[in-house]
């Protein structure tokens, strides 16, 4: 609801602005994709990574993986496909066959943060880590594979292009992960053992916003993904660095990354707002009032069918991969339902995808390019509105306020679990062996758990005695 408000206020801003200007703009800046993704997005995914709740998210990471980058897929091929076949239909023709896989990607990008607002992270840890955590890799997801699609020959199009597709992205998913995971691991070692950014907070605090900077830029000189290598610099960061920082530091960076965030979302919604009255782009559309509401509904209708073609089919599949015995750790129906719900929103990296696809420099070139940004402005706007104000009325109605839902009662990891190495040389070999084969049965009954507790012994023992960290029995995230 927070966001819905953000761009009703977008809405009267550009209505001010086309009142002063007598009906000529409506809006003082014109939106330029590349500010956006280099100035932009870098704070609010760092902001999102360094304050995820890394418990939830690592112990939920494959069920993660399967809703945002599956999913991704799965959507973008239906709204290709259904995009294909029912704009000409509607009179809508002109676009190409790289416009109709640009516009799967730019309408698979979703906006989580409205049901994430309405929300309890301590009543629904399973549901807020699998809400949140695919909502930020959905993003990097989308832009990976929208960057990927561009280097495509439309002309040629078989298996062999969509296995190159995966390939390249797996490829960028990879590197871009690793590069991310690198920075964060070096900025952690650089609070910890060197002198010149310890005990003054501007320099903590400089090295941290700088060096998670660098790491996005770098990853866009190479032309892998800088969402994906900030996501995950703000994870290393927050789970490392931030505890090698003083205390005042510590307070400082929480306020810092999150006020830059709030800042950055604020400007791209009251652009969208604006944009939404800007007539020059309504007046280019060629398509009558009938043929544009038609349009803007089938997109909607394909992003649902979307959403809902991934959702309950890989939501039974991590059911079945995380199998236990305690009944709370399963996806229920009604957080289906939900999960399902909050991927239904579109934001920022929509329209910058769009922006990115169908302009110049924020200018449409032709009615066809001019009737896609508005179309997705339109989404966006309605999406988020309208599905956000019934967002807190339908999580009330299907999880109410003070009702216990989902606390995840899972077999936590014990001490003597975590004293036992992952392997002893002080041991004979029948011993380690004998280890080794219990520690792959449970990781065949067990995946999701065994992976984690393995994760968490090697850390403990190996990771945070290098790039910091509190003990094992201080540890709350």
């Amino acid at each position: 609801m927070f966001f819905s408000l953000k761009s009703s206020k977008g809405c009267v801003t550009g209505t001010i602005i086309l009142l002063i200007s007598k009906g000529k703009s409506s809006h003082i800046l014109r939106f330029d994709e590349e500010i956006f993704f280099i100035y932009l997005l870098p704070p609010i995914i760092f902001n999102a990574g360094f304050q995820v709740k890394k418990k939830q998210f690592f112990h939920n990471f494959l069920t993660i993986m399967l809703f945002g980058v599956i999913g991704v897929f799965i959507s973008s091929v239906i709204i290709t496909a259904g995009s294909w076949l029912l704009f000409p239909r509607l009179n809508f023709i002109g676009l190409t066959p790289r416009d109709y896989l640009g516009i799967g990607t730019i309408f698979s990008s979703t906006d989580t943060v409205c049901t994430l607002q309405v929300l309890h992270q301590e009543e629904t840890p399973l549901l807020y880590s699998l809400v949140f955590g695919e909502g930020v890799v959905n993003d990097a997801t989308s832009v990976v594979l929208f960057n990927a699609i561009q280097k495509l020959d439309v002309n040629r199009i078989d298996v062999w292009t969509a296995v190159r597709v995966i390939l390249d992205f797996l490829y960028l998913f990879s590197t871009s992960t690793a590069l991310g995971v690198a920075a964060g691991l070096l900025t952690s070692y650089v609070l910890k053992g060197l002198y010149f950014g310890r005990h003054s907070s501007v320099r903590e605090l400089a090295v941290m916003v700088l060096m998670a900077y660098l790491s996005y830029m770098l990853a866009e000189l190479f032309k892998l993904s800088g969402i994906l290598t900030v996501f995950f610099c703000g994870i290393f960061m927050s789970h490392y660095a931030w505890h090698n920082v003083t205390d005042s530091s510590r307070v400082t960076t929480r306020h810092v990354f999150a006020m830059m965030s709030f800042i950055a979302e604020t400007f791209i919604f009251l652009y969208v707002g604006m944009d939404a009255l800007d007539t020059q782009k309504w007046r280019m559309s060629k398509l009558s009032a009938w043929d544009s509401v038609g349009v803007y509904s089938t997109v909607m209708f394909l992003i649902m069918l979307g959403r809902a073609a991934f959702v309950f089919p890989l939501s039974a599949l991590s059911n079945c991969m995380n199998r236990s015995s305690s009944r709370s750790s399963s996806i229920t129906l009604k957080h289906q339902v939900i999960i399902w719900w909050a991927g239904l929103m579109r934001g920022a990296v929509s329209i910058a995808l769009a922006f990115k696809q169908f302009t110049h420099y924020g200018v449409p070139l032709d009615p066809v390019n001019a009737t896609m940004v508005t179309t997705t402005v339109i989404v966006v706007l309605f999406s988020t509105i309208v599905f956000g104000f019934l967002t807190k009325p339908l999580v009330n109605y299907l999880l109410p306020p003070g009702h216990a839902n989902n606390i995840d009662h899972a077999r936590s990891i014990t001490k003597e679990d975590m004293m036992l190495p992952l392997l002893s040389f002080e041991e004979s070999a029948a011993t380690n062996l004998l280890r080794a084969k219990d520690g792959l049965s449970m990781l065949i009954e067990r995946p999701v758990y065994t992976i984690h507790s393995f994760w968490r012994r090697f850390d403990d023992a190996y990771m945070r005695p290098i790039f910091g960290g509190p003990q094992r029995d201080q540890t709350s995230s």
